[in-house]
């Protein structure tokens, strides 16, 4: 069962069937927004794991800290509450300190499309608790974006360095643009598990098996507070907007909420076979947590 965060009372049961014992459930965390974000992330751990049956977990952590890049005490905060794999965008490098991390740590990767003399590295694989390989890979697009390298080009070069027993591959595609999003998941149908979006901190209502097998979503949403404008607060966005006043951009606090997609991936394939959206409140999760808590007091 998954909640729907939206109901009155928060606790409305929505069905999500549990994943075949010939696949691996996966999580994609779309972006963590601040400390908020952060919170919810780690709070949703345990659900993801016990309830929803997730093996692997990934997040996209760029705007982690302050809400543009990511330090490494939040790093070592999300991978320590049990995020598998990390994977970045466009503000990657503005905390530098995590440049260290990047260039050491086996589980968070950059864009494949930045130059190759840019720090870290832009595929990794981490292993499921029972022994599973699964390879992340992630780019940026190019519309509306920074100019960048081609993200096709480099996925593809990326893809290659696979190694070719690791079938489960699931792809962060950092764009601002549908039709770019479109695009990454047909090219790359039936060559990875699933092709995911991110970036736009909105989730679209288009996740899909496309006909090659391959799970895709144009964007998962975001995870922080969505009492907001992408996660910052209404009234400074809507003053800079009104009056071009340069105005500092503040996380915002309320309506925290984590958005991700999960997918199951056959073992032996690699394919996608069902893929579905999380919409998941802090009260969900803080009643869930709370009720674990209570059980394991009683025991």
């Amino acid at each position: 069962m998954s909640l729907d965060p939206l109901s009155s009372d928060g606790f409305h049961e929505i069905p999500i069937p549990p994943p075949s014992p010939s696949c691996m459930r996966l999580v994609m965390i779309g972006d963590i927004v601040g400390k908020p974000g952060l919170r919810i992330t780690c709070a949703a751990i345990p659900w993801l794991r016990h309830v929803l049956r997730t093996e692997i977990i990934i997040a996209n952590a760029e705007n982690s800290s302050d809400g543009s890049g990511i330090r490494t005490k939040d790093y070592r905060r999300l991978t320590d509450a049990g995020i598998d794999a990390i994977t970045l965008g466009d503000h990657l490098y503005r905390k530098r300190e995590i440049i260290d991390v990047l260039e050491t740590a086996p589980n968070i990767i950059r864009p494949a499309n930045l130059p190759d003399t840019a720090p870290g590295k832009s595929t990794c694989v981490v292993s499921s608790p029972n022994g599973h390989t699964v390879a992340i890979t992630c780019a940026l697009g190019r519309v509306f974006m920074k100019p960048v390298d081609c993200p096709f080009h480099a996925l593809s070069r990326s893809l290659a360095t696979i190694p070719t027993e690791t079938r489960i591959r699931c792809v962060d595609f950092h764009a601002e643009a549908t039709s770019d999003m479109q695009l990454m998941g047909r090219y790359l149908d039936g060559q990875v598990s699933a092709v995911l979006g991110t970036h736009t901190h909105v989730a679209t209502a288009d996740e899909q098996i496309l006909p090659g097998g391959t799970g895709f979503q144009c964007d998962v949403g975001m995870t922080g507070p969505f009492e907001s404008i992408l996660g910052r607060k209404i009234d400074a966005v809507m003053e800079a907007t009104l009056h071009a006043i340069p105005t500092t951009f503040q996380v915002a606090t309320g309506n925290v909420r984590l958005n991700g997609t999960w997918f199951d991936a056959d073992l032996e394939s690699g394919k996608c076979v069902a893929i579905g959206r999380l919409n998941l409140s802090e009260i969900m999760l803080d009643h869930y947590n709370s009720s674990r808590a209570s059980v394991r007091q009683l025991l």
